[in-house]
Formats: structure tokens, sequence, C-alpha cells
């Protein structure tokens, strides 16, 4: 290539000696700089990268889950990405930038650790659990304060998590002000309660079935349900995303099962054929 044929580069690559973090944070930068930067990052929001950022935590949770640990570096730092867009973002607009939030989040931590970084003392982890959510109601009651709004036992569970998780987050803010069945066998006794308002629903003639009707005992059930998983001491999420894993290999043996056996595929098969299969599928774990 000819001399004059040559491009100069808008933004020279950061220094590899520089610190990791300040390298990333430059990185970034060039990425947004609307004067040689990416087309596709300059006209990204904070809107627009929010449903990365919650897909990036669940390939985080995903990498655990499998105990890839190479994996989970990689997605980490796909996480930590996020951030940086945000700061970087905030920056910008003079909002924030990287350095006052993670100012903020020390002062948090140093803040909620009385027992590591002053003269309190906590008995355990279950001690110190008790004391970090007295300290987060404090902190409610004073931005509620700040706002002008009536405090709330409920302040600060985000509408945006996924309503499994949601569900969790709200029953134990109401369980700590002892709005809660005391035992869990009262939980069972409340589903058999909304099975039975579930199955009065199914019942009624499907041309005049009130579908928000069933649709609100449904959300019922599945309510009640996280309330079982959480009164068991079982994590619904973590529950259900092993019954998923469980499901997905299951079925998957059923296909394979019914294609080498029978030369057929699922879709040609009987469902007395495929529940067969499905119970040797089962069988199979246990051996």
């Amino acid at each position: 290539m000819s001399t004059s044929a040559r491009t100069t580069a808008k933004h020279p690559v950061p220094d590899t000696n520089l610190p990791a973090i300040e390298r990333l944070r430059r990185v970034m930068s060039a990425l947004r700089d609307p004067d040689g930067g990416c087309p596709w990052d300059i006209e990204q929001t904070f809107e627009t990268i929010a449903p990365y950022t919650i897909e990036e935590a669940y390939e985080v949770a995903d990498a655990i889950a499998q105990g890839d640990m190479p994996h989970l570096e990689e997605e980490l730092g796909d996480l930590l990405l996020q951030v940086i867009y945000y700061t970087q973002m905030g920056s910008e607009a003079g909002h924030f930038d990287f350095d006052s939030v993670a100012r903020g989040i020390t002062e948090k931590m140093i803040r909620r650790h009385p027992h590591v970084f002053g003269n309190e003392e906590v008995a355990d982890a279950e001690a110190q659990t008790r004391s970090w959510e007295a300290q987060k109601a404090e902190e409610r009651a004073r931005k509620a304060a700040e706002s002008g709004s009536r405090p709330s036992a409920l302040d600060g569970v985000s509408a945006a998590f996924p309503a499994l998780m949601r569900a969790v987050k709200l029953q134990k803010r109401a369980s700590r002000v002892g709005f809660d069945w005391p035992e869990a066998e009262q939980v069972l006794d409340k589903i058999d309660e909304e099975i039975g308002e579930v199955r009065a629903e199914m019942t009624a003639d499907p041309a005049g079935r009130d579908m928000d009707r069933l649709e609100d005992e449904v959300g019922d059930l599945l309510f009640v349900c996280v309330n079982l998983a959480r009164k068991l001491g079982v994590d619904p999420e973590t529950a259900l995303q092993r019954c998923n894993r469980k499901f997905e290999t299951r079925f998957r043996a059923v296909e394979t099962m019914m294609q080498d056996e029978h030369g057929r595929t699922l879709e040609r098969s009987t469902l007395e054929e495929m529940e067969a299969l499905w119970q040797r599928a089962k069988q199979f774990e246990k051996t």
C-alpha cells in the first residue's frame, strides 16, 4: 500500500501500561466520541442499553451455574462494560461519572458495615443481615421524607424486576413487619384454595370465559407458590431454572429415543408413546 493510501486511526489505542479500568474507560470514551467514534455506540442511550445489562447479568448467573470460570471471567467483563457505558453517558450529560459512582458505592459499603469499619459487633451472618436491612430501611425512610411521600415497607422494590424476583422481594418486605403466615403448611392450604379458584374459572363456558379474571387467579396461584418456596428456604428462581434444565434434558432424551427406536419424530407420535419414553428418561436419571 502506498503512503498516500494509508489512513490514520482517529483514536489511538490506549496505552497498555495504563491501569486496566482506566484503559477501558478511554476505549469507551473513544467509542462514544462524535468525532470518529462508533456510530452504533454514539446512538445508544440509557434506555437502549438497559436490556443488554439485564441480559449480561443473566449470562453471568448462567456461567456461575455451569461452574465455567473462563466463561464467567468473560461475562463479568461484559457486565463491567455496561457500567462503563452508563458512566460515560452520565459524564457526557453532566449527571455523574465513573469516579462518583465508585465513591458512592464505597461510602455506602463503609456505612453499612460498621462492624468492619467501626466499633460495632455482630454475632453472625444472620445478625449482619438484620443490621443491613435495618440500615436500608432507614435510608428508604429518609428518602421518603425528603420527597414528601408516605414511607412504606415496600419502598424500593423496583417494578422493573422480573415478576418472580419481585414477588419474593415483596413477600420478604411484608414478612419483616409481620404480614406473613407463621408456618409453611398454612401456605399449602392457601395453594389448595387458589387451585380451587383457578378450577372454578376453568369450568366456565369457554365462549363466556373471563380471561382477565382467569389471568388474575393464575397470578394468585403463582404468587402463593413463590411464598411456599420462600417459607421453605428455597429460591424460586433457582428452583425453576433447575426444573427448566431437567425438562430440557428429559425432552431431548425423548426426542432421541423416539427417533432411534421408532424412526419417527415426536410430531408423528402419540401422547401415550411420548409419556412412556418420558418415564424411561426419568429412570435414566436415577441410574
